[in-house]
């Protein structure tokens, strides 16, 4: 068995989960939250801390956070062309995006042809699995070329939105 860490990988050094963990605030009362907007998608934040995962074989086998992913924030990440940008290259089942890619293997029973953690993976960085891949790598920060330094170390999408991407690709399949 294959087992290696992102940073055998060279992708650079990671703050350990429970760093990050322990800087998250803790959620507002359901008063104040169910009085205030829902909060628009926002992809990472400059200077959000990159969890530490450990890659076996094809897969990055354990979550990224301590938290389950939701399908339906998976779902509209997936569909936002602004934060996750799946649909330029992709085609899936989202009947209301029009315009889809054709670029990627289409999205439709993509929860049968991979686990959670190889799904992950490709989240993370495609490149580990090929080298001239055209997907983006959501979860390095590293290696990146033309990067604004206000966000040359920030990933793509959060730990939490990885998850939550992952989630709703397990949803799919058919």
């Amino acid at each position: 068995m294959r087992c290696f860490t992102a940073l055998a990988l060279g992708l650079g050094a990671f703050t350990a989960q429970t760093q990050a963990s322990a800087q998250t605030p803790a959620p507002a009362p359901a008063e104040a939250s169910a009085q205030r907007p829902a909060p628009a998608i926002v992809s990472g934040q400059p200077g959000t801390p990159v969890a530490a995962f450990t890659i076996v074989n094809d897969a990055v086998p354990q979550p990224l956070t301590g938290v389950a992913g939701d399908a339906a924030r998976g779902r509209s990440i997936v569909a936002n062309r602004q934060v996750g940008l799946c649909m330029l290259c992709h085609t899936g089942p989202i009947p209301e995006e029009r315009f889809q890619g054709n670029l990627a293997p289409d999205l439709a029973g993509v929860g049968t042809r991979w686990s959670a953690g190889q799904l992950r993976l490709r989240m993370v960085d495609a490149r580990t699995l090929n080298p001239q891949t055209i997907m983006p790598s959501y979860y390095r920060t590293d290696g990146l070329n033309r990067v604004a330094p206000a966000w040359a170390s920030t990933p793509m999408l959060g730990a939490q939105q990885v998850e939550d991407v992952v989630a709703y690709l397990l949803t799919l399949r058919d």
